[in-house]
């Protein structure tokens, strides 16, 4: 398959897997038609749920594409008040989740829905997911949340996979590499949905690096190439991380509002909507930090969400089906990155030939020592 990252894109530009349905085999084809580097989110779904879109989009297209796992979360320790995890992170306590359980209850009423069991799996089938991979190579496969074993790094890159992991931090970074991994995506605060830090502690919310300064943070840590990630949504972007040291760039809520798009129509609406001004960083849907568009069951619970991934993804997950079921944009989870509102409702390959046209342009204002879009 492919030893290098730019033997995987004819544009440096990697459509980033967005979970919960947005990353779906259309979208992923028609990027990766287009000269980028299109992408299925293996996060949340089964084993067989993603060996089915590997399928499906073989059938759509002929060229390179990746696959994103999500990596297991440490042992939940069950009742008690919380312990520490192998890799340092404070884990959940079961109170806590049972008190975040009880606030919730009015919206559980509300949506006339159940509360889903904390308690449904901590691997997301990673194990499984892994060997389906192993037996039928993909031409890249990226991690989330953490760091791959060297040995299952060696062995996708074995079976002829191009592997990254995402990293938030030049430490990060520098594990990434020491694992084995052929590249690092280096995810800047600015991205929208779930920042892909190694260890979750609370205490570090809200201490993220904008990507720029993190790119060239990363770029004297570490020889891999780099992909950078985080709220870039026009070709001018692309060239500033190109020349920050970053080899591509990774577009997730750019591609958001595309009609390819799996994402809710309510959510592709509100990516412009003016009733949304701003993103936050939130643990309300999922326990993790995640950003995405401030509304209201943010404002009401994000305060108060404890540090437990996925036993609060777990919990809110029928909430978010039934807000989004019933029309009311105001109780799901409305991903998106600091530069939402710049989202354009183009064909994903149309969109990436704008982008190459606007990196071009901006790259050709550069060396003239201009100023590019």
């Amino acid at each position: 398959m492919s030893s290098a990252l730019t033997d995987l894109l004819r544009h440096p530009i990697v459509q980033a897997p967005m979970a919960g349905g947005v990353s779906v085999p259309q979208l992923a084809a028609a990027v990766t038609d287009a000269g980028g580097l299109g992408f299925l989110a293996a996060g949340y779904k089964t084993a067989d749920g993603m060996y089915q879109e590997i399928k499906q989009l073989r059938g759509l297209t002929g060229g390179p594409f990746g696959v994103n796992l999500f990596m297991p979360q440490p042992e939940y320790p069950g009742a008690g008040t919380g312990s520490t995890g192998a890799a340092g992170a404070a884990l959940p306590s079961a109170a806590a989740v049972e008190v975040y359980a009880n606030q919730l209850a009015g919206e559980a009423a509300w949506y006339e829905t159940e509360l889903g069991d904390p308690d449904s799996g901590r691997d997301d089938g990673y194990d499984v997911k892994l060997a389906v991979l192993l037996d039928n190579p993909v031409p890249a496969v990226s991690f989330h949340f953490g760091v791959p074993a060297p040995e299952v790094l060696d062995s996708l890159r074995r079976a002829g996979s191009f592997t990254l992991v995402t990293a938030t931090t030049p430490d990060e970074a520098r594990a990434v590499q020491e694992a084995g991994a052929d590249a690092v995506i280096v995810q800047g605060v600015e991205a929208g949905g779930h920042q892909g830090t190694h260890r979750d502690i609370q205490e570090n919310d809200g201490s993220g690096i904008g990507l720029l300064a993190l790119v060239a943070q990363v770029r004297e840590t570490v020889g891999i190439p780099i992909v950078a990630a985080g709220g870039i949504m026009r070709g001018g972007q692309i060239a500033a991380v190109l020349a920050a040291g970053a080899s591509a760039a990774q577009l997730g809520t750019a591609f958001l509002a595309t009609p390819e798009s799996g994402a809710h129509p309510l959510h592709k609406q509100a990516l412009t909507d003016p009733l949304f001004v701003r993103t936050e960083l939130t643990r309300a849907f999922s326990g993790r930090p995640a950003r995405g568009l401030v509304n209201r069951f943010m404002r009401e619970h994000g305060p108060y969400a404890p540090a437990a991934y996925p036993e609060i993804n777990h919990l809110t997950s029928p909430l978010r089906k039934a807000a989004a079921a019933s029309g009311d944009a105001q109780g799901m989870g409305l991903w998106a990155g600091q530069g939402h509102r710049q989202a354009r409702e183009l064909p994903a390959g149309q969109l990436v030939e704008v982008l190459v046209a606007e990196l071009e342009a901006a790259a050709t204002a550069l060396s003239r020592g201009g100023a590019g879009r």
